[in-house]
């Protein structure tokens, strides 16, 4: 810890001692709690947007039942986001940085919302954990908190959901 040595003379005799600079330590502390409470708002929002996704793609899945292919759902999810209101990109290309190079590979995110939340869209027999890496790459290449793997193959649309957090 830093501090300042502190000489005084009084009535004939020499006192040291250390004061203490605790204004650094406070600046620090309450810079900290800042970024973690900015942090906790941010969270929340892409919380609060993934609940509204789930929503609309819920509305998706009772209008067309399941069975289709997954571009089918894809389409009508990208256009209900839009009639709502939220910026949706589909088919977002997605490069490869390797060693400081840009590759454009081929992938590709299914749906981004808000350019903060990325869906990835499924119509099969049961999610696997292959389909969970995917995702959870994609949240590292785009460096996004927060993914939703929809499973649209299910007869309810919630046993088909699965929340991913990079």
């Amino acid at each position: 810890m830093k501090g300042i040595i502190l000489t005084v003379m009084w009535i004939g005799k020499i006192y040291t001692t250390k004061i203490h600079t605790w204004k650094i330590h406070t600046k620090s502390t309450k810079g900290a709690q800042r970024k973690k409470r900015r942090k906790k708002e941010r969270m929340e929002i892409i919380n609060e947007l993934s609940n509204k996704v789930i929503g609309c793609a819920i509305e998706v899945h009772k209008g067309l039942g399941p069975g289709l292919l997954e571009s089918a759902y894809q389409e009508c999810l990208f256009y209900k986001l839009n009639k709502s209101g939220y910026f949706t990109e589909k088919q977002k290309a997605l490069p490869l940085i390797f060693e400081d190079v840009k590759m454009d590979v081929g992938y590709r995110i299914d749906l981004m919302v808000e350019g903060i939340l990325i869906i990835e869209i499924k119509a099969v027999d049961k999610i696997s954990d292959i389909h969970i890496s995917q995702l959870a790459t994609y949240l590292k290449l785009s460096k996004c908190k927060l993914g939703l793997l929809l499973n649209f193959n299910v007869i309810l649309l919630k046993d088909g959901i699965k929340r991913v957090i990079n």
